[in-house]
């Protein structure tokens, strides 16, 4: 196989899996939903149908309850509800998908966060009987923050509304207003019932006024969005490769990950946060060496010179290298149970790269129904939005979260447990200016052994 045919396969490969989420307030069915696109696209094997049917027996049900196929905790099934991030991966001749079933209560709005981080299409359920609640917008304003590039509004429940058409037109004229002012770009609206199965994958016969895609078309034939070959190439360092062999006794790869974008035998490239320069002298791609490789492709590369490479280095093309920094202004997605406050130590992982870091003034703290700010919070706790100024011990080379989702965030953990504190959107629409970040460093003081 050819260079270009390789290259085209994993294009098609890549392009032709979507990764979304599902959300909603507590109820609406989210999770009824999946088991339902599983189930009717024929994405369940025989037993694992067979065990729903005896739950839901044992439960007094008739029918089996397809929300059983996504709700695998204990406490989940005991209590009716969604409480972790349910994963699940299914496939049509069209397209394949990785699915997080996001839970629904607000106290889990952080495992909302967790699931559509890395989505490309957010689906969100609205209950027709309700119409847009609150934790309807709190879930649309997460979509807008983390960028979601899709958003698909699922109005359920529509046979118990007699599948009336102005119920769903009044609910997604609302939504679509105000998921628009947050800046969603691209908004879908489908009439749907769950547990019947009214447009979920197959159209329903009971809404004739409805003329747009099933839930599953549209999943099967939306663009996507993050074409990370496009973007500009970024190869966060893994691991060094020396074998010091008589084959090999000159050897030195950098192994990793291609994050974005594509390398190039002979590009000019920069090691950061060291700044040093040297050019790309070979691409080893599964053992075979190769004249370019791309996003998301793990390879090792070899550069011309003998520099000072290792973990948690960032190689980039010298004409678009990022501008390394120790000054993050970012908007953080709190997960923890325990606050962040201003003055605390923490470890800040960005990509391969894990760095001491103070958090030097917390601005603002998100009203995430209608994106205002509440300014001066002092603190963070679990599931709040807020801007926050950190510093770093070491330069890191961050990418804005605009334009880049993978090397644009980053992780607050903490240093005494390993507890993952915070998810982090580097320099993105909500970050502070570089004013008040350095009146913030400035006033903050340094904590005893993390003086930087």
């Amino acid at each position: 196989m050819t260079t270009s045919t390789t290259r085209t396969a994993e294009h098609l490969s890549a392009t032709t899996l979507l990764r979304f989420a599902t959300a909603g307030s507590v109820d609406d069915g989210k999770s009824t939903l999946v088991g339902r696109l599983l189930h009717d696209s024929k994405s369940i094997f025989t037993d694992q149908l067979e065990a729903v049917e005896q739950a839901s027996m044992s439960r007094g049900q008739d029918t089996p309850d397809l929300a059983l196929l996504t709700d695998g905790l204990r406490a989940e099934r005991e209590q009716g509800i969604t409480i972790d991030v349910a994963y699940r991966y299914f496939a049509t001749p069209r397209r394949r998908f990785i699915l997080a079933d996001t839970p629904g209560h607000v106290q889990y709005t952080r495992n909302m966060v967790t699931g559509a981080s890395t989505a490309e299409l957010a689906v969100v359920l609205v209950d027709a009987r309700n119409g847009v609640v609150e934790q309807t917008r709190r879930h649309a304003a997460v979509a807008a923050l983390l960028r979601v590039p899709h958003v698909v509004l699922a109005v359920n429940k529509m046979d118990l509304v007699d599948y009336a058409e102005p119920v769903f037109a009044a609910i997604a004229e609302e939504f679509t207003a105000y998921a628009a002012s947050l800046g969603v770009p691209e908004i879908t609206a489908i009439p749907i019932s769950a547990l019947a199965g009214d447009n979920v994958v197959e159209p329903s016969a009971h809404m004739d006024w409805y003329g747009g895609p099933t839930v599953l078309e549209h999943l099967e034939t939306v663009p996507s969005s993050h074409d990370l070959t496009g973007c500009k190439a970024r190869f966060p360092v893994q691991y060094v490769i020396r074998p010091q062999t008589a084959e090999h006794p000159d050897y030195r790869g950098y192994a990793g990950q291609i994050a974005s974008g594509a390398l190039r035998v002979g590009e000019a490239v920069t090691v950061l946060p060291s700044g040093r320069t040297s050019t790309i002298a070979g691409i080893d791609v599964l053992g075979q060496s190769a004249d370019v490789a791309w996003a998301p492709q793990s390879v090792t590369v070899r550069l011309a010179d003998d520099l000072d490479v290792s973990r948690g280095d960032l190689i980039a093309p010298t004409a678009h290298a990022p501008v390394p920094t120790q000054d993050v202004l970012a908007t953080v997605c709190h997960v923890a149970d325990s606050a962040l406050v201003v003055g605390q130590r923490v470890l800040l992982k960005h990509t391969t790269r894990t760095v001491k870091a103070i958090v030097k003034d917390i601005p603002s703290r998100l009203t995430l129904d209608d994106l205002s700010q509440h300014p001066a919070p002092g603190r963070l706790v679990a599931n709040d939005i807020g801007r926050v100024v950190i510093r770093t011990a070491e330069p890191l080379a961050l990418d804005a979260y605009a334009d880049s989702r993978r090397t644009g965030s980053f992780l607050l953990i903490d240093p005494a447990d390993g507890t993952t504190l915070a998810a982090g959107m580097a320099g993105d629409a909500f970050a502070v200016t570089a004013q008040s970040a350095a009146e913030a460093a400035e006033a903050a003081p340094d904590e005893a052994g993390w003086d930087f």
